[in-house]
């Protein structure tokens, strides 16, 4: 009970969207997702990926490369938002994890700290994501951001544990 007893429903994940096989593959196609890969993500990207314009041009599990728009990614003064740095870096680092895991296992995000180095405030920025550490059951990946300059805008490390996928 809160201080003026009333309860609160307990917190629900949102239902995911649910796509059909020819909307998840046009978007695993338009995101850049290797045809080699598709089998990894059967339920297609998630809502966040696409939203944020997230498009790769290399995923494996020790070197990913991806864009992503300035536009439509920006804090209330027009700057690239900071967290949308996080979400690409975790982003690249959580993907490239999974792919070491295999099919069987999906990794999943215990750590990631990200330092904002200048900001951008149009075009895109591309991060690269490279492997640390590539283990039995933790990978950790090293992540850089830049802008249209190649000037460095963040870097990020990420920690994922490899655990089995659930079922459904």
């Amino acid at each position: 009970m809160t201080k003026n007893n009333t309860q609160h429903a307990p917190v629900r994940a949102a239902a995911p969207t649910t796509l059909t096989a020819e909307e998840i593959k046009a978007q695993l196609i338009e995101s850049g997702i290797p045809e080699h890969l598709r089998s990894y993500f059967p339920h297609g990207l998630g809502e966040l990926i696409p939203a944020m314009g997230i498009k790769f041009q290399e995923l494996t599990a020790e070197r990913t490369v991806a864009t992503m728009p300035v536009a439509g990614n920006t804090q209330p003064i027009g700057l690239l938002h900071g967290g949308a740095n996080v979400v690409l870096a975790e982003t690249l680092g959580s993907l490239s994890a999974g792919v070491h895991g295999g099919e069987d296992l999906v990794a999943v995000g215990v750590d990631i700290n990200a330092t904002h180095v200048r900001p951008a405030v149009s075009g895109m920025v591309t991060a690269t994501c490279t492997a640390v550490k590539l283990g039995r059951t933790l990978c950790i990946h090293s992540i850089d951001i830049v802008d249209e300059r190649g000037r460095t805008t963040c870097t990020a490390r990420i920690t994922n544990m490899l655990i089995p996928r659930p079922t459904a």
